[in-house]
């Protein structure tokens, strides 16, 4: 493709209008926006050239697109995929993807039928650290994963307040789909879906009508047991703060947004450039300069995955794609059915015992 690959940014809030910068900039791309707010077409009227719509269906009918960046309340999402999708056009989905999972799969199975571009905003992925816990798993190094603590606090909800889209459970999903997702996520990435889920609870500090803290455990057929703790009501962190623990046969890692530490019982020669006892590495060491940055790293790689893949005219899915983001939403319904009834949700997972490590010095015969 040489042409510029015409985009429009759908929902205009903080999420939207940082893509909409991105986009606006990208010099393979050329952005439109729509967004039902009138203050807000205003400001970008008189402070850009760029078209701004007020009518999702009406731009979708009347104007030449590419694709179409949806960064509206979670409620709308489906609806609004659906429709770019029975344009053929290709899609980036802010998370989470739908607030029904049955919605998602579908519209991942729909998108690979229309052999278009399917992503959702789950930048973690594109964070350095995370990406080496995902290598350091591959390679086996760390042996057989035993458990793992998934972790998100931040200061989002921290007092009674007139309810937004995003505390409202029916347009948001609450702190569950909106920062619980992130660390979810992960765990799909590193382990898939899990086999079962128990003991989640949901708990209500500030908010009225959903939840501001939940608490999880997930299991795996011969896999971890995975600890899931979240909380957006937490003035403890300046701004959302995710971290991954993990404990295996051959040592332990920990990982968040600025580092990875990986303690090693012995090297393994498939993880090159780690040695026995604690090894540091930084998010900064970990990712490859960006050649096209406004924001961040993460968000300006996963915009640019986006606009490049379409540019070479590549339709093979994302690790980040519509498939990967079914599977989170399906595990938080797990959760949330599971908060509702008390019950279990899933099979009892198959559990194998590892081989021991061998013992050292003597044997007892």
């Amino acid at each position: 493709m040489t042409d510029k690959i015409n985009i429009a940014v759908v929902g205009l809030g903080k999420m939207g209008l940082s893509h909409f910068a991105m986009v606006n900039v990208h010099p393979m791309a050329n952005a439109v926006a729509c967004d039902g707010a009138r203050f807000i077409r205003e400001v970008l009227n008189k402070n850009t050239d760029v078209t701004i719509h007020s009518d999702y269906a009406e731009m979708l009918a009347t104007t030449d697109l590419d694709a179409v960046v949806i960064a509206t309340p979670s409620r709308q999402h489906a609806p609004m995929v659906s429709a770019a999708l029975d344009k053929g056009l290709h899609v980036f989905c802010e998370k989470p993807f739908c607030l029904d999972w049955q919605d998602s799969v579908r519209l991942a199975q729909t998108a690979k039928s229309k052999g278009v571009v399917s992503q959702v905003g789950y930048h973690y992925r594109y964070v350095g650290a995370f990406q080496e816990v995902k290598k350091i798993l591959d390679s086996g190094a760390l042996g057989n994963i035993s458990h793992v603590q998934a972790e998100a606090y931040g200061p989002v909800v921290l007092r009674p307040k007139r309810a937004t889209w995003r505390t409202d459970k029916a347009e948001g999903g609450g702190c569950l789909y909106d920062y619980a997702a992130h660390p979810l996520n992960l765990l799909n990435w590193y382990f898939g879906e899990p086999t079962q889920v128990s003991g989640s609870v949901l708990t209500r500090i500030f908010s009225e009508g959903t939840d501001d803290q939940v608490m999880s455990t997930l299991r795996w057929d011969n896999g971890p047991t995975a600890q899931l703790s979240v909380n957006w009501s937490d003035e403890s962190h300046r701004k959302m703060s995710t971290k991954i623990t993990m404990i295996g046969t051959n040592g332990r890692l920990f990982a968040d947004r600025q580092e990875c530490q990986l303690y090693l019982r012995s090297t393994d020669p498939a993880l090159q450039g780690y040695t026995k006892g604690w090894n540091v590495k930084y998010t900064t060491e970990l990712t490859d300069d960006a050649w096209f940055y406004l924001r961040g790293e993460e968000y300006s790689a996963q915009l640019d995955h986006f606009v490049t893949a379409i540019a070479q005219g590549k339709t093979a899915s994302f690790e980040n794609g519509f498939q990967s983001a079914a599977e989170t939403d399906k595990t938080m319904s797990m959760i949330l059915a599971n908060a509702d009834s008390g019950v279990p949700l899933g099979k009892p997972p198959t559990v194998s015992q590892p081989t021991p490590a061998k013992r050292r010095g003597w044997f007892r015969r």
